[in-house]
């Protein structure tokens, strides 16, 4: 017999009955302060991205330690998602927000503190790790305590942090750096986090009490340990392998991805038949839909690259501060942050088609973008006007995606996993950037070498911007061949009692 309506949140496991009951009054208080580990990591990518020259002559790093500064956070914060997602539906999400939002507080103290570029580094590392355990559980928290109604609007919230840590972070970075506050200097940007970080720890404490996993399961430490090292095998040659010359080790590294990949997903199926607890659960991958839904999600933010790539055409072939260049990015981020608040009202027009809409539009931007640019004398300032239109329509189109592309993945799959795939999606976006970073990125400075003058660096980045475009077309093509699949279906028909 099959069951005619998708189980409760009860019956998945993840909450008893009296814990529903008690959690309707507060859940969009307990979101608000979850929201806050959404929004800390993107905010500390952001934020870095204007301060490395501060870094780099203050603490006199070299040039591999000044990319380790970038690639230690994003390595581990890419292997750790995962892990981090499942601990939050093992051991609940409240405790393990708590934990990992104190250790990127420390984290954050050590950076901020570091009297070295490997003090530095290895705070940087710290943050990434803490902010694996802390940043999916508010994407989590969607698909476990809100109706289907209530999802798309707390997804838009989620959606429009990004856009806000955007702003601020690339807005925030320069003005701090300029300002000097305190005589910090680039310090100001990670000590910063500190009083954030405490006081959502006051909020956190007497409000994240509302959930609680029952009957939980010991962590899958082989399967951990096997995702861990797959993701590393992959990430690490990719941040790292362009900065040192594709050594045989990079090549090495990734040759061996397929073999350590399939040695983890055996195992995760046996422990599965078996009666454990895996890591992550063939049942909740198979759903269908999901495969296409993260392949969208790897293409979609393809668009990381261009953060990287136009602070780089601004301050280089523009010779642009860093408190110009990070307000050059206002209206990008002011798009971003709009298009999230609006998607609801799109898709009640427009169903599950918004997200390829979003993707297109960003598309139709980046292109207009290249053209803007490559239409101007090199060195010189694109037609202002045009440049931010083209920004904000660009950050509109991916925020106006975000929400419906977050939920055409961690929606197909039941409550009970949602931490898991909270963890998955966090992480495929974050290999996205590897892998945009290591092709896109490589495109980028092949075409301008190494002493490039304004005209190579401008054609480098029209081809780069021409790539993401591309990337977001293609994405939003496969986003229109799911769109009529409703994600709720697909996590009903992925639970096992409801397979014929």
């Amino acid at each position: 017999m099959t069951s005619s309506n998708p189980p409760s949140l009860a019956s998945t496991g993840l909450l008893t009955e009296p814990d529903v009951a008690a959690l309707d009054p507060r859940r969009w208080a307990m979101f608000a302060v979850l929201l806050v580990g959404a929004f800390l990591p993107p905010l500390d990518f952001f934020i870095v991205n204007v301060a490395l020259p501060s870094i780099q002559q203050d603490l006199g790093a070299s040039s591999s330690a000044e990319q380790l500064v970038m690639s230690s956070y994003a390595a581990l914060y890419a292997v750790t998602l995962i892990t981090g997602g499942r601990l939050g539906d093992l051991f609940g999400r409240e405790r393990m927000f708590v934990v990992g939002l104190l250790g990127f507080a420390l984290a954050s103290m050590l950076c901020g503190l570091a009297w070295s570029p490997w003090a530095l580094v290895s705070g940087r590392a710290m943050q990434g790790v803490t902010a694996a355990v802390m940043a999916p559980q508010a994407l989590a928290s969607v698909q476990a305590i809100f109706s289907e109604k209530e999802k798309h609007f707390a997804l838009s919230l989620y959606g429009a942090v990004f856009g806000l840590a955007s702003v601020v972070g690339q807005a925030l970075g320069g003005v701090l750096i300029s300002l000097d506050v305190f005589g910090l200097g680039w310090r100001a940007i990670f000590l910063v986090n500190l009083p954030v970080a405490f006081l959502v720890i006051a909020f956190a404490v007497p409000l994240l009490r509302a959930t609680r996993v029952r009957d939980p399961r010991k962590l899958d430490l082989v399967g951990a340990t096997l995702q861990m090292v797959t993701l590393a095998a992959l990430i690490l040659p990719l941040v790292e392998g362009r900065e040192a010359g594709w050594p045989l080790w990079a090549w090495i590294s990734l040759s061996a991805v397929p073999i350590l990949a399939g040695a983890f997903w055996r195992y995760e199926g046996t422990l599965a038949r078996a009666g454990g607890s895996p890591l992550l659960d063939p049942r909740a991958l198979n759903a269908p839909g999901l495969a296409r839904g993260l392949t969208i999600a790897l293409l979609f933010y393809t668009i990381s690259t261009f953060f990287l790539l136009f602070s780089v055409y601004l301050q280089q072939a523009l010779h642009a501060s860093a408190l110009e260049a990070g307000l050059v990015f206002l209206p990008y981020g002011l798009g971003y942050l709009l298009g999230p608040l609006i998607s609801p009202a799109f898709r009640r027009v427009l169903g599950t088609f918004v997200t390829p809409l979003g993707m297109s539009l960003e598309a139709i931007a980046l292109y207009g973008v290249a053209w803007l640019i490559g239409a101007t004398t090199p060195g010189a300032l694109p037609d202002h006007p045009w440049l931010v239109s083209l920004l904000f329509l660009t950050g509109f189109g991916q925020g106006l995606a975000t929400p419906g592309l977050m939920h055409m993945v961690t929606g197909r799959v039941l409550p009970a996993f949602s931490g898991m795939i909270a963890g998955v999606t966090s992480s495929t976006l974050q290999v996205s950037v590897a892998l945009s970073v290591a092709v896109i990125g490589g495109v980028f400075y092949a075409l301008s070498g190494e002493r490039a003058d304004a005209g190579e660096l401008t054609h480098a980045f029209v081809v780069a911007l021409l790539v993401i475009a591309t990337s977001q077309i293609i994405g939003a093509g496969l986003g229109l061949t799911i769109a009529r699949w409703p994600a709720s279906d697909a996590a009903h028909r992925s639970h096992p009692d409801n397979r014929r």
